[in-house]
């Protein structure tokens, strides 16, 4: 567990800690690598980070057109997901201090047809408490360099509007709009358009 209140733990405790349960549960591989921004460190999420993630996801299924999910997602879909993007291609990355989880960035696959294997879907989700930290940006810089060894060629990415801060961090990572489907969504009464981006990978 990350420790709660008083004084934050050093980034190296961190480190020694995520060696010691990595080392216990078996579950890293080769992206096992810490990689610290600043305060905000990012690691490969792992099957301890299953609530956590969900929380944050699901709040926005609640409050928010960015997904287009109506109904919280459930504990054991988070697991199957998390299972699905373990390693490779399709991976999930976290966010987090010295406290708790902040975010988390994926890869997934973009269709199941063999021909699409080397184009991946990304996301990223920030708690809400934790936006305007740079936590975003932490997560994005960390998957891509993750995926650039991995046999991809685009990273494509879907944004309901409006949404401009996910578009200017899109766009910081040489993500380019190449489709606008108007209407695409319905949420909260209402129908969304969804901006489309692309980026050539590595």
């Amino acid at each position: 567990m990350l420790p709660r209140g008083g004084r934050s733990a050093p980034l190296e405790e961190l480190r020694e800690q995520s060696s010691r349960e990595r080392n216990q549960d078996g579950h890293r591989r080769d992206e096992d690598a810490l990689v610290d921004h600043g305060t905000i460190l990012v690691r490969a999420a792992e099957p301890r980070d299953a609530r956590a993630l969900n929380d944050i996801y699901n709040h926005y299924v609640r409050t928010s057109h960015v997904t287009f999910d109506i109904e919280p997602a459930s504990l054991d879909r988070r697991r199957d997901w998390l299972r699905e993007r373990s390693g490779g291609r399709h991976r999930v990355l976290v966010a987090q201090d010295a406290r708790r989880v902040l975010g988390y960035a994926s890869s997934g696959p973009h269709r199941a047809r063999p021909g699409y294997a080397t184009t991946v879907e990304t996301s990223v989700y920030v708690d809400p408490a934790c936006t305007g930290r740079g936590v975003g940006a932490s997560l994005f810089g960390a998957l891509f360099e993750a995926l650039r060894d991995e046999d991809l060629h685009r990273a494509l990415a879907g944004i309901a509007l409006p949404n401009p801060a996910s578009v200017a961090l899109h766009r910081r990572f040489a993500f380019t709009q190449v489709a606008l489907f108007t209407e695409q969504g319905r949420k909260f009464d209402r129908y969304w358009d969804v901006a489309w981006f692309e980026r050539a990978l590595p």
